[in-house]
């Protein structure tokens, strides 16, 4: 739930499946731990004294500056309402804080973090925290078990759809001992959730929000207990954090060597060109590029070559996520799967890739593409027992050889792929009457490619040209952020570029992604609208898993629905997480596999 795509290192996976696939014996009762991981054991014993991908002995000092896009306003990224400004989040690491922190270099492990014991059974029907006696806010008042069931109880009625729907799904939140909070689930089946209330429920203070109105926006900084406070901030062009002194958790071993900067200062730019320009000219100290072209075309600025600014194309062993174009299935024209077939045939990668991307990126053939979830040939037998009982409501392709989209020459003439999507076209009713595509009622076939990013423009134009050679008039339209925004929140679109990013461990965002209780809920991330049980189906089995066996499984099976009903167009991904850093930016030896983190960075010029 809730970022750079590679491909992995040789040998990457098997040391991941070494720390997924063995499962320790389950004891006859719940013991506390100081840790909690998805399938198998933690990498880290309890004791430990660093991450493996820190730098333990980082300076502190200086300021770290960065770039954000667009504007904010508001400080409260849990509600549906306003634009929370950079860092704010509790995933940036840097200022609300959760009961439990995430290793990067495990699939999906967490370690204390506000608290110092996490207990659950072996069915992890529930899951028991004790909150550690010295965490606090910054104001210096304690972290206590009120403030967690406050935080669930706001988080459950009044946040974003996604998080109301996972944090409704624990039945009772209830104190157990003095610095004890337990959470019960309505079932056991989903060994996924005691995680995600470690990991990705924010704790809240009740006496900061008790009187102020959670559902609103606010440019006053909340009470939270991270590394940093926010310094000081002008209304949707920058805001500074400084780092606490009296930060509570400063000395633990899940932090050593990170939070190492005094000031983190992200300043916002109306888009991407004038960020970069603003970068190389010194005016902040690092980004992450994810566009090829920029890439291969515009970092051969004087710094660059002169050493002062360093490039590298880091390898992680995350999946790849889906970059796609994504159909609107509530439309009536998507809701035919040959229809979405022949769109598929009309998108020429290749051709893309070559005069428009410098060959920078990779075709996506899987949302778990570069791991082992990827599917491979045939189904298994696992994956075969979880399809079998879907035969007949699932494609035919879904028993066969793993999804691979149309390929073409790369010439820019796909005149076969053109040919098969016009014969899909007419099988579906959609033919062609004086050069148009049209349906049997006369009605023109019109599709708008809807995009927020300009450097999707010509991705856009170039579909939409071998689209109008099928007959289909496909306008593209550029929209603000805000407005591209609100157009997904109310599904107000026919086709837009959407990614969905995976982990090494799917579950329930998988559930936010493509669950038929969210193709109708506003705001939600099943912009698609999928709505088919046997998808939801895959996505019951993922919580499901107990071995990374199952795990595998069900993720194969979930991705060959998915892919075989076309329900989305997939595209392409990063062969690595490009970074550009001026060269006082320290980094760390070791990268995890999940990538890169700024919480690990350095200033080399800090006593």
């Amino acid at each position: 739930m809730r970022d750079f795509l590679s491909l992995p290192k040789p040998g990457c996976f098997a040391v991941l499946l070494a720390l997924g696939a063995a499962i320790l014996p389950a004891p006859a009762a719940a013991q506390a731990e100081h840790a909690i991981a998805m399938l198998g054991p933690v990498k880290y014993e309890a004791g430990f004294s660093h991450f493996d991908y820190v730098n333990p002995d980082a300076p502190k000092g200086g300021t770290l500056r960065l770039h954000a896009l667009g504007s904010f306003d508001t400080l409260n990224p849990y509600i549906v309402r306003g634009k929370p400004a950079a860092g704010v989040h509790h995933g940036s690491g840097i200022y609300f804080e959760t009961l439990a922190k995430r290793s990067r270099d495990e699939p999906f492990t967490l370690y204390g973090l506000l608290a110092e014991r996490i207990e659950t059974p072996a069915d992890r029907a529930w899951v028991e925290f004790t909150l550690r006696a010295e965490a606090a806010f910054s104001d210096g008042s304690p972290v206590t078990v009120e403030d967690v069931i406050f935080s669930w109880e706001t988080l459950k009625t009044k946040s974003l759809p996604n998080a109301r729907a996972t944090w409704s799904r624990a039945q009772t939140v209830t104190r157990t001992g003095p610095r004890k909070v337990r959470f019960v689930f309505e079932n056991n089946k989903d060994r996924e959730l005691p995680l995600l209330v470690a990991g990705f429920m924010p704790i809240l203070s009740k006496a900061w929000w008790q009187d102020r109105p959670f559902d609103s926006t606010t440019l006053e900084p909340p009470l939270a207990s991270g590394p940093y406070v926010i310094d000081s901030l002008e209304p949707g062009r920058t805001i500074t954090y400084r780092r606490n002194p009296d930060y509570w958790g400063k000395d633990l071993a899940i932090n050593r060597g990170q939070h190492n900067f005094d000031l983190i200062r992200y300043d916002y730019f109306r888009d991407a060109s004038v960020a970069l320009e603003s970068f190389k000219a010194g005016d902040y100290d690092l980004r992450f590029e994810g566009d090829a072209t920029r890439w291969a075309t515009q970092y051969g600025f004087p710094a660059v070559r002169e050493g002062r600014v360093e490039l590298s194309v880091l390898e992680t062993g995350i999946p790849s996520g889906l970059n796609a174009l994504t159909f609107n299935l509530r439309k009536p024209e998507f809701r035919d799967a040959r229809v979405r077939e022949a769109f598929a045939n009309a998108f020429d990668f290749e051709w893309i890739n070559k005069a428009l991307l410098h060959d920078g990126y990779v075709r996506t053939t899987s949302m778990f593409t570069g791991s082992d979830m990827a599917p491979v040939g045939e189904p298994t037998p696992a994956e075969l027992a979880l399809l079998e009982p879907w035969r007949g409501q699932i494609p035919d392709a879904v028993f066969g050889p793993a999804y691979a989209p149309p390929a073409t020459d790369g010439s820019g003439r796909p005149r076969a792929n053109l040919k098969r999507a016009a014969a899909l076209l007419d099988a579906a009713g959609w033919t062609i009457r004086d050069g148009v595509r049209v349906d049997g009622n006369g009605t023109p076939f019109r599709v708008e490619l809807t995009i927020r990013r300009p450097s999707n423009e010509k991705i856009a134009l170039a579909f939409g040209r071998n689209l109008q050679r099928l007959g289909i008039e496909a306008p593209v339209r550029l929209v603000e952020s805000a407005q591209f925004q609100g157009m997904i929140d109310t599904y107000d679109f026919d086709i837009v570029f959407g990614f969905w990013g995976v982990t090494l461990s799917p579950g329930n965002e998988q559930q936010n992604y493509w669950g038929a209780q969210n193709a109708s809920l506003p705001g939600g991330r099943n912009w698609a609208g999928v709505s088919d049980p046997a998808v939801d189906a895959m996505i019951d089995a993922l919580g499901a898993a107990r071995d990374r066996e199952a795990l595998v499984a069900a993720a194969r099976a979930l991705d060959r629905i998915l892919m075989w009903n076309h329900y989305l167009l997939p595209l392409y991904h990063d062969p690595g997480q490009r970074l550009a850093r001026w060269s006082y930016i320290g980094i760390p030896a070791t990268i995890p596999v999940y990538g890169l983190r700024l919480e690990a960075l350095w200033d080399t010029r800090a006593n």
